[in-house]
């Protein structure tokens, strides 16, 4: 590899299927080794998997990137939100985690809401309403079937803080992952007592938050990692987070993420207290905010329809009122954890690229009721949607956005936005600076910009009109009686 210009750090990017890494120049954002490994996510009711997979993959992608790793001086861990990871006393997983995606936990969290002053006041407490995803849930499910899982548990952690964890032997999180679980208050930016209290989790099992901007620790001798002794580590995030320091993010700018989830957010100045659930008040890795709002449904979604009708993914049509809501695994965004999928207004002229279409329609109309809601009321509309994630380079998915929002759309050309905004952190260890200063400094929104065109507003109707119609059934489930 050719001389870096200054140290090297490494970013992770967790995620719900891969783990992958990257070591980047600190001082040109240049990623000079790179590295990925899968892990396993069950299927079934639940969405389980076994946080010892992340180390080994972690490892894998690591020794990937071969003598660069070894020469870095700070890593940082971005991972998935939420999920519940439970260990016992030597440090070994109790059972499998249980992920953002399992939504088994959707009767806890109507009665959390319930018990603890409804919705309003979840909101003006923690920032969010709980729903399915939360961890708050997750453990309260846990707690209701799976006692002895719970007796046995000595601490509680997030898929980030697991990995931080491993590599320092300190239990630590940031308030970026902590403000995703429902049991840190967003408004004293602490752990909330009365929460953990009603859930029966006793606040000792939780690592301690880190600030921005702190060492949370340093790589421990015992460990198979190509680190040297004494690496920096970094607080680490969730991966929404990372995402938006790595795109450097000043307030006001939307981003459209397509992955297997799909989200829009927006730095803030501004706590965020939604009462209706549809937006999540998380805090951002650097002290201000990041509104929020998920859906299930996204890239997998739409593959499995294309799949279903033997397509490639690319080869949609236009000239349809047929509508398809995606909702294979149940909804965070409408709320709608029992929903499945729906199709309505099929002819016999209607073609399978047509349905194709409907099914990416769908997806973004999700997405996109949020928007608004996610940016302040005096937020420049001028500005380009920037498009990041695993669909943002499909033609299909760039036209949809296009077509559904009316704005400019910005598709960065920096990819694993995720590593890079760990990556970041990792660097304003080393510099003292603020990691969006860094990735801005890196330049990792350059990219093309697609001009805006006419919003469809015909077929953003018709999608609302048939999600209003269609309420009773979704919300009910195809198991229902």
């Amino acid at each position: 590899m050719s001389a870096a210009e200054g140290p090297l750090v490494v970013g992770v990017d967790s995620s719900t299927q891969s783990t992958k890494a990257l070591v980047v120049d600190a001082s040109t954002g240049r990623v000079v080794a790179s590295g990925q490994a899968p892990h396993t996510v069950s299927s079934g009711a639940g969405r389980e998997s076994d946080p010892r997979q992340w180390w080994d993959a972690l490892c894998e992608a690591l020794h990937q990137c071969g003598e660069a790793a070894r020469e870095a001086s700070a890593v940082s861990i971005g991972g998935q939100q939420h999920g519940l990871v439970t260990l016992d006393a030597q440090g070994e997983p109790v059972r499998p985690a249980l992920l953002w995606n399992d939504v088994r936990s959707a009767p806890q969290a109507v009665r959390l809401v319930e018990e603890l002053g409804g919705a309003k006041a979840w909101a003006e407490r923690a920032g969010s309403v709980p729903g399915p995803s939360f961890t708050v849930t997750k453990w309260a499910w846990l707690a209701e079937h799976e006692p002895e899982a719970v007796r046995a548990t000595t601490a509680v952690r997030l898929p980030h803080d697991y990995l931080t964890e491993r590599l320092t032997g300190q239990g630590t999180t940031d308030r970026g992952d902590a403000s995703g679980t429902g049991w840190w208050a967003s408004a004293t930016e602490a752990y909330d007592a009365e929460v953990l209290a009603h859930v029966g989790l006793d606040p000792a099992l939780l690592p301690r938050v880190v600030r921005p901007g702190e060492v949370a620790g340093t790589v421990r001798d015992a460990h198979e990692l190509p680190f040297a002794k004494g690496t920096l580590v970094a607080a680490g995030t969730g991966d929404n987070a990372a995402a938006a320091l790595g795109l450097g993010l000043r307030p006001g700018t939307p981003v459209l993420s397509l992955g297997t989830s799909g989200t829009v957010y927006a730095v803030s100045r501004h706590r965020t207290a939604d009462p209706t659930g549809t937006v999540a008040g998380f805090a951002d890795a650097h002290g201000d905010w990041l509104p929020l709002a998920c859906t299930l449904n996204c890239t997998q979604a739409v593959d499995r329809v294309a799949a279903l009708l033997g397509l490639d993914r690319e080869s949609v049509e236009p000239g349809t009122d047929v509508t398809l809501l995606p909702y294979l695994d149940g909804e965070r965004t409408p709320a709608l954890p029992h929903a499945s999928g729906l199709l309505h207004g099929l002819r016999h002229d209607t073609t399978g690229g047509q349905l194709l279409q409907a099914a990416y329609d769908g997806a973004v109309h999700s997405l996109l009721g949020a928007l608004d809601l996610v940016l302040d009321s005096d937020a420049d509309t001028s500005v380009p949607l920037l498009l990041i994630g695993g669909g943002a380079r499909g033609t299909a998915w760039q036209q949809t956005v296009r077509r559904l929002s009316g704005r400019a759309v910005q598709v960065p050309e920096a990819r694993e936005l995720v590593a890079l905004g760990a990556a970041a952190q990792a660097a304003g260890l080393l510099t003292g600076e603020d990691p969006a200063a860094v990735a801005r400094r890196w330049d990792t929104t350059r990219g093309p910009v697609l001009e805006a065109v006419e919003r469809d507003e015909e077929t953003l109707t018709r999608i609302s009109r048939v999600l209003s119609d269609a309420a009773p059934l979704l919300e009910s489930g195809p198991d229902s009686d």
